[in-house]
């Protein structure tokens, strides 16, 4: 007797056994796409940064100028006016090229168009890094009547110390300077031990800007100053056309 419980025809197929998995395969990125991906991020952050530093450089320059300027009339009290110049060994004073800077020499004047002082830019490293300033000389007397940082990346608080202490600042006023052989224009002393009208009282904790400082006003000052003995009548009067 046949069972009635069986089924007639051929048995259904075996459903296929899942091999291995290669779908991920296909959906990763080759390496020419990722090579075109970063090449075209990194063009647009190119371009970015180029158009950026276009625009803003203006700006920047703009701002240096101003405050530039009002660091002359700072360090130059009385100054109305001033003319930009450079040294030349040859010849004295000369003209500044357009857009110089890092060693220029300002001469201000007054009202009567009478020379003040000069505003001499000069520059030297501090602990940190370069130190851009700007000091006021009296080539009268010979001496520095006035200092402005113009840049600085010395320690907030400690480096940065002596250009914003009243007491330093005061060593600066008419701080006289030297010419004579093998002797410092300008030297530093410990805090309470200046003696002479050519020295500088270092600040407690900043010592080593205080003598950078000092460093650069010594080595400008001795460049310059020998040079306004034989040719300070070339800036006595604003030349035709000034800044």
């Amino acid at each position: 007797m046949a069972d009635t419980h069986s089924h007639g025809g051929s048995p259904h197929p075996a459903a296929p056994v899942a091999g291995p998995q290669d779908t991920g395969r296909q959906d990763m990125p080759t390496a020419g796409r990722l090579i075109l991906v970063m090449g075209s991020v990194g063009l647009v952050a190119a371009v970015l940064l180029v158009a950026t530093y276009q625009f803003t450089l203006p700006i920047i320059q703009k701002n240096r100028a101003a405050y530039l300027s009002e660091s002359i009339t700072e360090v130059l009290p009385g100054a109305v006016r001033y003319a930009a110049f450079v040294a030349s060994d040859s010849a004295g004073f000369v003209p500044a090229p357009e857009r110089s800077e890092g060693s220029r020499i300002f001469a201000g004047y007054n009202e009567a168009d009478s020379l003040v002082g000069l505003a001499v830019e000069a520059q030297g490293q501090g602990y940190a890094d370069i130190i851009r300033l700007l000091y006021g000389f009296d080539p009268e007397c010979r001496c520095i009547v006035g200092l402005k940082v113009l840049e600085s990346k010395e320690t907030p608080g400690i480096g940065d110390k002596p250009p914003k202490d009243p007491g330093f600042v005061a060593t600066l006023r008419r701080l006289e300077t030297r010419n004579e052989p093998d002797l410092a224009t300008i030297e530093l002393v410990k805090k309470g031990q200046k003696t002479q009208p050519w020295q500088i009282e270092a600040i407690t904790g900043a010592t080593v800007t205080s003598r950078a400082l000092t460093g650069i006003l010594a080595a400008s000052t001795a460049a310059i100053v020998p040079l306004l003995a034989e040719h300070l009548d070339q800036l006595r009067t604003p030349p035709a056309e000034d800044s």
